[in-house]
């Protein structure tokens, strides 16, 4: 369980705040061929909040990620969205779910045989028959609007930019209108130009759409920038979680490793 400064870890995460959040992990375990990779992993975040989830390669962050969007099964313990364990939900229901949320792949992810546009209007066209042809092309420019794309409609994905195709992404994720938002290494095999654009896209989109966002990264700076909470795995345990400046006054000597080297 996650340690927080000068709160006894029984304390830390209080029933009514796991019944305010819009995700809920609690006590999770998750381990392959025998060796685990999660070890009891209890986070939670709420509507408008971003909780950046850090540590060193192979320490389990993306399986979180995997495990919240249903597409492992936990070994123990629960995933809640909106106070619904997904484990128990019929395929239909965890569809439901998974409309709610928006994901942001690390490598973006993009089909490259279909256009800028046709990318973001994918998930619209196989979830939103109810809206016309000229209803989702309207979406689409918005989005891409919102991204700072709009001029980049028709264009393949192989011919702009790495952080242009994290934009496309993030539009493409936003497509839905989700509620929680989740972030694989939004930086990651950026420059640090694009790194700080497709930061201040974040910012602004959590601003306008209040999403709750989980961000899983390598990036301290970015996770400093875009996330109210940090949060430290290791080993499959939460090191520690709260705000950068608890992080920095910490006396752990694995987070002071952590930050030194990152």
């Amino acid at each position: 369980m996650a340690t927080t400064f000068e709160i006894p870890p029984s304390k830390q995460e209080p029933e009514e705040h796991f019944e305010a959040s819009v995700v809920a992990v609690k006590d999770l375990r998750k381990a392959f061929d025998g060796r685990v990779v999660l070890n009891g992993v209890t986070l939670t975040v709420k509507r408008g909040e971003t909780l950046a989830v850090l540590g060193r390669s192979g320490t389990g962050k993306s399986v979180l990620l995997r495990l919240i969007v249903g597409l492992e099964t936990p070994d123990s313990g629960s995933v809640c969205i909106h106070d619904q364990n997904i484990a128990a939900l019929s395929i239909d229901g965890l569809s439901k779910i998974r409309m709610k949320m928006g994901f942001l792949f690390q490598h973006a992810a993009l089909y490259d045989s279909l256009t800028v546009g046709e990318n973001v209007a994918f998930p619209l066209e196989h979830h939103r028959r109810d809206l016309s042809k000229a209803e989702r092309s309207e979406r689409v420019n918005q989005l891409l609007t919102e991204v700072g794309l709009d001029s980049h409609l028709n264009k393949m994905p192989s011919d702009i930019s790495g952080g242009m195709q994290k934009r496309v992404g993030l539009a493409r994720a936003l497509a839905l209108e989700p509620e929680i938002l989740l972030l694989d290494e939004p930086t990651a095999g950026l420059d640090p130009i694009s790194s700080g654009e497709i930061d201040e896209l974040v910012l602004k989109l959590q601003r306008e759409h209040q999403m709750a966002s989980i961000v899983v990264t390598h990036d301290l700076h970015s996770a400093r920038t875009i996330a109210n909470r940090l949060a430290i795995l290791n080993e499959g345990n939460v090191v520690i979680e709260g705000r950068f400046e608890d992080l920095e006054r910490s006396d752990i000597a694995f987070v002071q490793q952590f930050l030194k080297q990152s």
